[in-house]
């Protein structure tokens, strides 16, 4: 039975590889890359937007509440990898992925009609804080359900390749995120993009275009097909009862769950938010880049790293997947202090510590970075790189010097992402992959790496020191490096149409 599975496969995936692949391809990265814009417009914003949601009187401590909501997101996602991971191993993968699309789209627009904190009170950061769980649900099952799918359809030999694809979805949709948000403030003045007194609130934009976004998504993935291994799978009855059991209670799965999560996606996760979203923060917060400038600086960097997920993807097809992974991790932990100490000194900034002051009567705490002044004083940082034009910008030599560090990091990025997608379908078997596959990577990733911008905001408040933040990503960096070296297994090769139909 397997060797009848094992030549379908191989007629199929000769097959997809001429007509369909593509097709495939685009169907699911188009709306993989919308629900994560969905769900990164939440934390791009974060700077403009946080004091809106609450009390007013302290912007630091609204900055902090408003990353511990956007970090609820990341935790709730593994709930919504097994809820949604359940729905795709039994009824089908285009189903689970639909209805995940849908939540997120309605949460991330009902955002931008929310009131604010001077509007309604204590009820806008409870019902923030509702949509956020909401969008974490619906992303906890988005993952799985494109990269399993699209592994599904393309030939074993080019897998890393292909599944890439829906790797710079994420970088993709941060991209897309910043660059609408640029995009709108150019259009209107500060005032009007922030929505104060009597302006126009222009940072509800980014969140109301993604209705239409989301109608697009809906309609291409309406007009897709279900997965030919899950219909083979589902037609020889080999479709698991309790996906969740078989793939939590059972040593041999929950192994490689295990293996998975503390060998690779959660060193993979610190990795991806230290470059991208850590790096952000610390730019706006602790070296007192312009906002806008900050966004730029991302962006740019980003879409420079992009074509390096295809160039590892395809790269862990001949050389596997094991091995760039732990680059990735090693080369990350070697090099965060000084990326981070080359940030600061390119800045012109010269912050050399926070400062942290706490109400006693309210337990709110601020975060100023400090800097030595012209007498040598240390006081509050003034604000560098302050945006006047793009033209202006990229034209800037201290630009293009931070642009490049944090180009670097999205190098590592790339590195333990560009892989993981091939790896993790390949380790679980079809009956139990959505499920099993969906856990691991979403606690890598929401846990370990979404609760990263919260960590290093309250560590560096703690201690006052600008680079205490990265101790975070890089223990878990170290770890994933000593536990995948030893045990995670190289999948590099594996057949996944040879187990069809076999029990």
């Amino acid at each position: 039975m397997a060797e009848n599975a094992q030549d379908l496969g191989a007629v199929y995936n000769d097959q997809v590889s001429k007509s369909k692949i593509w097709q495939v391809i685009g169907a699911s990265a188009v709306g993989t890359m919308i629900e994560w814009y969905d769900f990164y417009i939440f934390g791009s914003l974060a700077g403009i937007i946080a004091p809106l949601f609450y009390p007013p009187g302290n912007d630091t401590f609204a900055y902090i509440a408003y990353l511990a909501t956007f970090a609820v997101g990341f935790i709730v996602r593994p709930f919504g990898a097994l809820f949604f991971g359940r729905i795709g191993d039994v009824v089908g993968r285009k189903y689970a992925f639909l209805v995940t699309l849908l939540i997120m789209g309605g949460a991330t627009a009902v955002i931008g009609f929310l009131p604010t904190y001077a509007q309604i009170g204590i009820a806008a950061p409870i019902i923030l804080l509702l949509i956020r769980v909401l969008q974490g649900l619906a992303l906890g099952g988005e993952y799985g359900g494109a990269a399993v799918y699209v592994a599904e359809h393309v030939p074993d030999n080019r897998r890393g390749f292909y599944t890439s694809f829906i790797q710079i979805t994420a970088t993709l949709g941060l991209f897309l995120s910043l660059a609408v948000i640029l995009t709108v403030q150019n259009l209107m003045s500060p005032d009007q993009f922030a929505g104060k007194a009597g302006t126009i609130s222009g940072w509800r934009i980014p969140f109301l275009i993604s209705i239409l976004l989301v109608g697009v998504s809906l309609y291409i993935r309406l007009r897709m097909k279900e997965s030919p291994i899950f219909e083979q799978v589902k037609s020889s009855g080999m479709t698991s009862a309790n996906p969740l059991i078989e793939a939590f209670t059972k040593w041999k799965n929950l192994k490689i769950v295990l293996i998975s999560l503390l060998g690779a996606t959660a060193g993979q996760g610190v990795v991806w938010y230290t470059g991208q979203f850590y790096a952000l923060f610390y730019l706006q917060k602790i070296l007192n880049v312009d906002v806008t400038s900050a966004n730029y600086i991302i962006a740019v960097a980003l879409l420079m790293g992009m074509p390096l997920f295809v160039v590892f993807g395809a790269l862990s097809d001949r050389v596997g997947r094991k091995w760039i992974i732990m680059a990735g991790c090693l080369l990350a932990l070697m090099t965060y202090l000084p990326i981070y100490h080359g940030m600061q000194a390119a800045s012109g900034s010269n912050v050399e510590t926070a400062s942290s002051q706490k109400n006693p009567a309210t337990g709110e705490t601020t975060l100023t970075p400090m800097a030595r002044n012209a007498e040598g004083v240390l006081a509050p940082a003034p604000k560098v790189l302050v945006y006047s034009s793009f033209g202006n910008f990229i034209s800037n030599s201290t630009a293009w010097k931070l642009i490049l560090l944090v180009f670097l990091q999205v190098i590592w990025v790339t590195m333990v992402y560009g892989p993981i997608a091939a790896y993790l379908v390949e380790a679980f078997p079809a009956k139990i992959r959505y499920t099993a596959l969906s856990l691991p990577y979403h606690i890598g990733n929401g846990v370990f790496g979404g609760l990263l911008p919260l960590i290093g905001v309250t560590v560096i408040a703690q201690t006052g020191n600008i680079y205490a933040g990265l101790y975070y990503p890089m223990t878990i960096a170290a770890i994933t490096v000593i536990i995948g070296t030893i045990f995670l297994k190289e999948t590099h090769g594996h057949k996944i149409w040879a187990e069809v139909g076999s029990k």
